[in-house]
């Protein structure tokens, strides 16, 4: 079963958390000093959203799968568009380990599939990079999760699409 995923960046936390219960009429299902989370059954939600800095409004969009094989599936349609995508297998993001992949719309919107593997007690730890001390860049690079810098996909306007919503 799939998830939709929508991850907003927020000025005010205590406030946004208030606002979102309100507006799913449940409270979130984890909270950080940084971050909260709801998976909402109807519709089938994963919101979250995150205090780090980042500029206000949606940071990311993405579909959540409950097992490798149906990732593998969304993968190769992407594959199969010739869309440009960056896997990432056991990334330690927003809480949660997951292997994942991301790509990004012809507007820039980042999109992220994943399939959550377990929980874990950093936003961004990655327990890979943690032990090896020449991997500060890959550190780096995953502790500024979630989305990566968006690369616009060009799609001419008379060029037909090999796969669409």
């Amino acid at each position: 079963m799939k998830r939709f995923h929508v991850h907003v960046a927020v000025d005010d936390l205590a406030a946004s958390i208030r606002f979102y219960s309100t507006v799913f009429g449940a409270p979130p299902t984890l909270v950080k000093d940084d971050y909260a989370k709801w998976m909402v059954e109807d519709p089938r939600l994963n919101f979250a959203i995150s205090a780090r800095g980042m500029k206000a409004g949606v940071d990311h969009l993405g579909i959540q799968v409950d097992s490798d094989e149906a990732l593998a599936g969304l993968r190769r349609q992407v594959g199969d568009a010739e869309i440009a995508a960056n896997d990432q297998s056991g990334a330690a993001c927003c809480y949660a380990n997951s292997n994942k992949y991301w790509t990004t719309d012809p507007q820039g919107v980042a999109w992220e599939t994943f399939h959550t593997l377990h929980e874990i007690p950093v936003f961004g730890a990655d327990s890979k990079t943690a032990e090896d001390p020449n991997a500060e860049g890959m550190r780096a690079e995953r502790a500024a999760c979630c989305a990566p810098r968006p690369k616009v996909i060009p799609i001419a306007a008379d060029q037909p699409a090999k796969a669409c919503c």
